[in-house]
């Protein structure tokens, strides 16, 4: 069955709420596109720009695209692979491609690119503009300010000379959790499918995988919830350094563990997130997934792998420390004591604490290394 093209209807509501945004009637309630489209609109009427303006599709200057590319290298890298199996997806279909970074400037771009046709040869060139300031609403703006993924179709962006495309775009963020780009699918005069929306986020996600992945690390923690088998693109990923440090994380391991993105200068250790020593971590690598604790009361299924290293999934239950192995060193059986309490008290470190009668940094310092600030 082929893709259902938007009706008059789609297209005349995105129209009247245009009309009633540009005529001062504000953001509320317009019916015919999301709030956040009519936001865009507002905040490029507020920059003093207008609809009928032409758009100019400008590059930045050789020197700021120079600091430009030297700034995304990772990102570019990171990404090459991914764009060239999305544009194998998007071939048949005329969309292409486009790579920015943070600021919104081009930094990549795969697919089928007509260069005969301007509208396509004006957005798709390395160094182009593509931020709000310069073409108005667009995926690649939304995407930017919204940090989540978008559709937008027609006369959904701001300028009229931009009512011809349809794009997905989706963010992408940088090991350290910070937004260091975007990604956009773009077409000309083509039918809507906000199915791509789903199909960029994907791209994306394995942009920052392969990112993550790449960067120095001792450890790689794939990371999903009791039931759910690591070993995909859906993982939360978190690296590792030799000392226990977290290096990076994905977005999905952020969310998982309510990491905020990182801070110069600052560093968290594994112990201030899993309840339970993180040298196991290292010990079970390459064997088998674990069921983990984290001081937050939840639990996670993590498979661990170390650099370079294979691993096989294979779940397995947690085993308490068994007793009847041999006498235990005095310190392994405190440790012992400690890690009953932190479980008995549901990951509650505090209530830990006050039912050993010890404070909570030698709760931290028993299971682990000391809490980093």
């Amino acid at each position: 069955m082929p893709l259902t093209t938007p009706t008059s209807d789609r297209l005349m509501r995105i129209e009247q709420a245009r009309d009633r945004v540009f005529q001062g009637h504000g953001t509320d309630l317009q019916e015919g596109v999301s709030p956040w489209i009519a936001q865009s609109w507002q905040r490029c009427i507020a920059m003093g720009l207008q609809p009928e303006q032409h758009v100019g599709f400008d590059a930045v200057s050789a020197q700021h695209m120079h600091r430009v590319q030297e700034a995304s290298r990772p990102l570019v890298r990171a990404a090459q692979p991914v764009l060239v199996e999305l544009a194998r997806a998007i071939a048949d279909i005329r969309y292409f491609a486009v790579l920015t970074n943070a600021e919104g400037i081009v930094v990549d771009v795969h697919g089928a690119v007509d260069r005969q046709d301007r509208r396509a040869d004006a957005i798709a060139r390395v160094g182009v503009d593509l931020s709000e300031k310069s073409v108005g609403t667009t995926s690649i703006s939304a995407a930017l300010t919204e940090l989540q993924p978008v559709w937008l179709h027609r006369g959904e962006h701001f300028f009229n000379d931009n009512s011809v495309y349809s794009c997905a775009g989706a963010p992408v963020f940088g090991p350290d959790g910070l937004c260091a780009g975007m990604l956009d699918l773009t077409g000309i005069e083509t039918m809507e499918r906000p199915a791509l929306k789903h199909l960029v986020r994907r791209s994306a996600r394995s942009i920052e995988n392969s990112w993550l992945l790449s960067t120095g690390h001792a450890l790689v923690l794939r990371l999903n919830w009791p039931g759910n088998q690591p070993g995909d693109d859906s993982d939360g990923l978190l690296t590792l350094d030799q000392d226990g440090h977290i290096t990076g994380a994905n977005p999905t391991a952020r969310q998982m563990l309510s990491l905020s993105p990182a801070v110069a200068g600052k560093t968290l250790h594994a112990s201030e997130v899993f309840a339970s020593p993180w040298e196991s971590l290292f010990d079970t690598a390459g064997r088998a997934t674990q069921e983990l604790p984290l001081w937050s009361g939840l639990r996670l299924q993590t498979l661990a792998t170390r650099q370079g290293g294979r691993a096989t999934p294979v779940t397995t239950a947690v085993a308490e420390p068994s007793m009847a192995t041999g006498p235990k060193a005095l310190k392994d059986i405190q440790t012992d004591m400690i890690r009953q309490a932190v479980k008995q008290a549901r990951g509650n470190v505090a209530e830990a604490a006050r039912a050993l009668g010890i404070s909570r940094a030698t709760v931290y310092r028993k299971l682990g290394a000391p809490r980093h600030s």
